[in-house]
């Protein structure tokens, strides 16, 4: 190897990936960041506030994306997936492809008037069940990079060809139902891989009453208490838009069951449980809260406090016991359960249950592990070279994990994670120096 080429590849560009490429352009190095979504930000992006503080999520995140897009050593490639990677450490071809998204960003000025305009409604897959959204879309407001994007399957000019309003009222032209996948050759020296996760489905979660309309999973019940989101904050129940008085929330639903789903702890769904607890009795004073556990698993700085001040304060109830069944009667949610200090049988008749699903790795990481030739475990998470060591590097030289990609962890530990991750890069960089001067001598 006679050249290093001292450029990074990061994939996903949530919070771990925006860590690891500013900390990576700060020092100088060029960043190539590619996002299969088409901005950047991640699941942080769909937050409505951040545990143990309730700080305002879109008040840390948003100048941290906008940073990344205006970065003038980050080079962004949203809407995009690695689909093609040879070479060595210190010099490997990356194959990028761009999926369509029938608006010419060149010529597009991000100012909604499609979006605006747009009749169709449609499923929205940031806002989950809590709302629906335009066939041609922002992921937010505070989207990096603000361009919008068509959904090729609900956009009736794309699917019937009848409509094109986006294409009539669009100022500067710049809509495209014709335009095609597009490919991208880059060459880096080092690889992070930030790819995330994403949450259990919970129509897999049939003993939850996973299929009913009024029981959700945490990360929609995010999109309803969000000041950002379709209700502005305010919580409804997803079958008539009624505000619920008594919610159930259940815990480690997916998480810690070998034998139904998965075995492994999910890490932070405690906290996130106690958040919304907190949250929503903030919106509904007089509303009951009931919490079904295992066990308390608050391990971070003030998390066990957070815990604390949600029962005292805030006279959340948390029962300790597993929940048996849960099933509609009327237009009660029924959960049935029973509490293991007490021996006793236990029957809730709520408005809403929220389940604390999951978390498992994102969609491709197969896919990408074979694109890059590097190992995933069991459960589909990267493996990482050593766990109590070496949990940034791959197994594969010149190639990093970052974040929840590798293994389960909140904001503050990802984000410690992805520096460490940028870090390594530095080193790999030397390494990779003094090997090429110690073959010239």
């Amino acid at each position: 190897m006679d050249d290093i080429v001292k450029r990074v590849l990061v994939i996903g560009g949530g919070i771990a990936g925006i860590t690891s490429a500013i900390d990576i352009g700060n020092a100088g190095y060029e960043v190539v960041m590619v996002e299969a979504l088409p901005s950047v930000g991640g699941r942080m992006l769909q937050l409505s506030e951040t545990f143990p503080t309730l700080d305002c999520a879109q008040c840390t995140l948003t100048p941290r994306t906008v940073e990344t897009g205006q970065h003038p050593n980050i080079k962004l490639y949203t809407y995009s997936e690695v689909v093609g990677f040879e070479g060595e450490p210190g010099n490997f071809t990356v194959t990028i492809k761009r999926k369509p998204s029938y608006v010419d960003w060149s010529k597009c000025t991000g100012c909604g008037t499609c979006q605006e305009k747009c009749p169709s409604k449609v499923p929205s897959a940031f806002e989950r069940d809590a709302g629906k959204g335009k066939a041609i879309y922002t992921l937010s407001p505070q989207a990096v990079p603000n361009k919008p994007v068509i959904d090729p399957d609900h956009c009736r000019m794309l699917t019937k060809g009848k409509c094109g309003v986006c294409a009539k009222v669009c100022p500067v032209e710049a809509i495209d139902y014709k335009q095609k996948e597009s490919f991208f050759t880059e060459r880096v020296g080092a690889v992070i891989v930030a790819t995330g996760f994403k949450i259990y489905d919970k129509t897999n979660l049939g003993e939850y009453g996973g299929e009913l309309p009024d029981v959700i999973d945490g990360l929609t019940m995010e999109r309803y208490l969000s000041a950002s989101g379709p209700t502005a904050g305010v919580v409804k129940r997803p079958s008539d838009g009624k505000i619920p008085q008594d919610i159930v929330f259940i815990q480690c639903a997916g998480s810690r069951d070998p034998e139904l789903h998965k075995s492994y702890c999910s890490r932070v769904c405690c906290m996130y449980t106690a958040k919304h607890a907190r949250l929503f009795k903030h919106k509904v004073h007089h509303g009951k809260v009931y919490i079904f556990y295992i066990d308390i698993r608050s391990t971070g700085k003030g998390y066990e406090q957070f815990i604390q001040q949600s029962v005292e304060e805030e006279r959340i109830v948390y029962i300790k016991g597993k929940v048996s069944k849960v099933f509609q009667d009327g237009d009660k949610i029924v959960v049935w359960g029973a509490d293991t200090l007490t021996g006793e049988k236990i029957e809730i008749s709520a408005d809403m249950v929220v389940l604390a699903s999951a978390m498992a790795p994102n969609d491709g990481v197969k896919s990408l592990s074979e694109t890059l030739k590097i190992d995933i475990n069991e459960f589909g998470f990267f493996k990482e070279k050593d766990y109590k060591i070496a949990s940034n590097e791959s197994s594969r030289e010149g190639i990093f994990l970052a974040g929840c990609c590798q293994g389960l962890r909140d904001i503050a530990d990802t984000t410690a994670h992805a520096s460490a991750a940028a870090s390594k890069v530095h080193v790999l960089f030397e390494k990779l120096k003094n090997r090429v001067e110690t073959k010239a001598c």
